[in-house]
């Protein structure tokens, strides 16, 4: 296990307030590890119990949504923490984490948790404190966040009585039973009114001005539910119109993404490249080892 400076253990806030025996403990207990930039360094749902702190470097906290889409919560920069939820529940992890750069990290488990807090209980303040602005992070992040909506579940959701009644007497209206069922009482209605039916006295005799007068009412506020409709139906394109809008500013937002996250990994496999080309010619030349070139 590498052997960690207390100065160094003291440039990170959580511990700023150790004295030297304190610091030169924990830094007997603490991990250190490297991690490359683009390197993952956990996923959401690998086991927990560790938390870490960044000593050098960036790490980018995310998680995948049902869509499978990658939804960014936070950078972690240094001298800040992370991982701290899934040490102080014991569960798995909800979120993954990746280096944006190449990052010094501080491994912490529970027993180094407890050591620090027994000594120094500000720092469990602190690690709320920090806990806290990751929370308020995620929540400005979700009230923000732009997703795909049902334009059904718009609409329906903001029906008042009358448009829920006018929606379904158009579609009662528009349905092919409904005309076998007004051609049946008209002609129910007719053949009685008109004394072909023996024992039944007519009540509506031709030329059947009550007919005439229902029919038209009914002819009347069909026609009013069917324009509410309509305009149900205008507002309900409206908002489809504007989710497709979204969806395509969403759609382009994730190709340009895409295409930085591409070009970004191309500069960190040649960095990577270099950097391996350098070491090797650094071991040739201590080796003296001669360089073989090709013509």
């Amino acid at each position: 296990m590498p052997v960690i400076h207390p100065e160094i253990l003291r440039n990170i806030p959580l511990f700023q307030l150790l004295d030297d025996q304190e610091a030169a403990l924990l830094c007997q207990h603490l991990d250190e590890k490297h991690y490359l930039a683009g390197q993952r360094i956990f996923s959401a749902g690998d086991p927990g119990g560790t938390m870490y702190l960044v000593e050098s470097g960036q790490v980018e906290l995310f998680v995948t949504d049902k869509n499978d889409e990658r939804v960014h919560l936070a950078y972690v920069d240094k001298g800040e923490l992370f991982g701290d939820l899934s040490l102080l529940d014991n569960e798995r992890r909800s979120a993954s984490a990746q280096a944006v750069e190449n990052s010094t990290v501080f491994i912490v488990d529970r027993h180094d948790l407890e050591m620090l807090v027994e000594s120094h209980p500000h720092a469990a303040l602190d690690m709320m404190a920090m806990l806290g602005k990751r929370i308020r992070e995620t929540d400005i992040l979700l009230r923000n966040r732009v997703v795909s909506r049902n334009v059904n579940e718009e609409m329906q959701s903001s029906r008042n009585f009358g448009e829920r009644l006018s929606d379904f007497l158009t579609m009662l209206a528009g349905d092919i039973r409904f005309v076998y069922a007004s051609l049946m009482w008209f002609g129910v209605w007719i053949v009685w009114n008109a004394g072909l039916i023996p024992g039944l006295q007519p009540f509506d005799p031709n030329p059947y001005g009550l007919l005439t007068m229902v029919v038209s009412l009914e002819a009347i506020f069909l026609s009013l539910f069917v324009l509410i409709s309509q305009n149900r139906q205008a507002a309900r394109e409206k908002v489809r119109n504007d989710i497709e809008y979204e969806v395509n500013i969403k759609a382009e937002l994730e190709i340009r993404e895409l295409r930085q996250q591409i070009e970004e990994l191309q500069q960190l496999m040649l960095a990577h490249l270099a950097q391996m080309s350098s070491v090797l010619d650094t071991t040739r030349s201590t080796n003296n080892v001669p360089v073989v070139k090709s013509d």
